[in-house]
């Protein structure tokens, strides 16, 4: 077991990520919290998933941006060398041709910090989790 030195809490992974004190309350709170250098991925992401799917509530579930609509449609978060995107599993199948390049697993697409974003490809994986979930 880890013990993070700032917060005290416990945790199973040695510097595993999560979030000290009190977790955001909004996206962009979400957003703010995070390195300077990782916010403009995340607003990028953020900005094609609400463009895609602007009727979808916003809200943090499971301490992670979420687009919600009666269940959550799609979540992401900053990790160290990637954003991870969270579709759920049958998002990831319907578009595995299409996600060859990235690392994936069920309902997981990691966005590596080093390669462009495909934002319109996010989009489209938005709008599919809402039209299908």
């Amino acid at each position: 077991m880890w013990k993070c030195p700032k917060c005290g809490r416990m945790f199973k992974n040695t510097n595993q990520d999560h979030y000290c004190g009190e977790a955001p309350k909004t996206i962009e709170e979400y957003i703010s919290g995070q390195a300077e250098t990782v916010q403009p991925y995340l607003n990028a992401v953020n900005a094609a998933i609400r463009s895609a799917i602007p009727d979808a509530a916003e809200k943090i579930s499971w301490s992670m941006p979420t687009y919600w609509k009666k269940h959550n449609l799609i979540q992401f978060a900053a990790f160290k060398k990637h954003i991870g995107l969270y579709p759920g599993p049958e998002a990831v199948e319907a578009f595995a041709d299409r996600l060859t390049e990235y690392k994936t697993s069920k309902g997981t697409i990691q966005l590596p910090y080093d390669k462009q974003l495909p934002l319109e490809l996010i989009a489209e994986i938005a709008k599919w989790c809402e039209e299908n979930g």
